[in-house]
């Protein structure tokens, strides 16, 4: 059986970690390339990292992937302006997903928010909504977008507002049931566990929607249960 070749941006965040990992531990995967703007820490066998500028991502070679993981994300307060921000979240996503394409690439799988759209009042969740739009219609092969609610796992930075709103959720889990199940907070490592999932499995459908509440709901395969 040939093994998957898996490209992943966003490698330094919070969830682009857990995904890198997930993929090294699989078989199915013989080698996973990150593109990053700074070394990384991590080391293993299948690595290898390309440091880019992602002013110049458009240009870049990226090579031939099977599976392209997109885990970029930043905040307002990190960006520093609208403009900022912008390029993170929506700039970069599209023009990493327009070479993907060009490279043909099986699959691109995408890292969004449970408030995107096109229509909120907030900025954030109207790039999210103005980037999920744009890269259907990109028309990929095939487009996974996640929308994880409020992230928890261990940051690098500290964000006080997602800490308190983690803390919140937490002690709130218990209530959200039914229709508020979707708002309860989500760990990295699933979120990872998910698109990897997704990846190696993928819909028929051209593009899928991945809610927090169907993140919550994958399951680690039992053979790599056992293998720990």
């Amino acid at each position: 059986m040939n093994k998957r070749t898996a490209l992943v941006i966003g490698a330094t965040g919070l969830v682009g970690q857990e995904v890198v990992k997930e993929l090294c531990s699989r078989d199915e995967y013989g080698e996973v390339r990150i593109i990053s703007r700074k070394p990384i820490e991590m080391e293993h066998e299948k690595l290898t990292v390309s440091i880019i500028d992602f002013n110049y991502l458009e240009g870049s070679h990226i090579g031939v992937a099977d599976d392209v993981f997109c885990c970029l994300g930043t905040t307002m307060k990190k960006a520093k302006s609208k403009a900022a921000f912008r390029q993170v979240d929506l700039d970069f996503p599209l023009q990493l997903a327009s070479l993907a394409k060009k490279n043909n690439a099986r699959q691109f799988l995408v890292i969004s928010a449970m408030g995107a759209d096109l229509s909120s009042t907030f900025y954030y969740n109207r790039i999210k909504g103005l980037m999920e739009e744009q890269l259907i219609e990109l028309d990929l092969p095939h487009l996974q977008i996640f929308r994880p609610s409020l992230l928890l796992g261990d940051r690098k930075e500290f964000r006080l507002g997602e800490t308190v709103g983690a803390k919140v959720m937490s002690a709130m889990s218990w209530a959200l049931v039914g229709p508020l199940k979707s708002l309860k907070a989500v760990r990295a490592e699933q979120v990872a566990l998910a698109m990897v999932e997704g990846a190696l499995a993928p819909s028929v459908e051209k593009v899928k929607i991945h809610l927090s509440s169907d993140i919550e709901k994958v399951e680690k395969p039992a053979l790599l249960i056992e293998k720990k």
